[in-house]
């Protein structure tokens, strides 16, 4: 599942439907699928919103950036 959100974060492009069989082989449903990449896909998009505004993150923040 992480590898799977981390791929859609950095290489939306590159993802396949391989990637989506990987997480039902793992025996996520098709449900828990979809929330995956709703999250992951929200998640870059907020990112990217707050980044493009030029949002400052709050300090307590820093603790989850990489």
């Amino acid at each position: 599942m992480l590898e799977y959100a981390a791929k859609l974060a950095r290489e939306p492009g590159a993802m396949s439907q391989e990637d989506v069989v990987r997480l039902r082989d793992a025996g996520f449903t098709e449900r828990a699928v979809l929330e995956i990449a709703l999250a992951a896909a929200y998640m870059s998009f907020v990112n990217r919103l707050a980044q493009g505004l030029g949002v400052e993150v709050e300090r307590h923040f820093d603790q989850f950036a990489r």
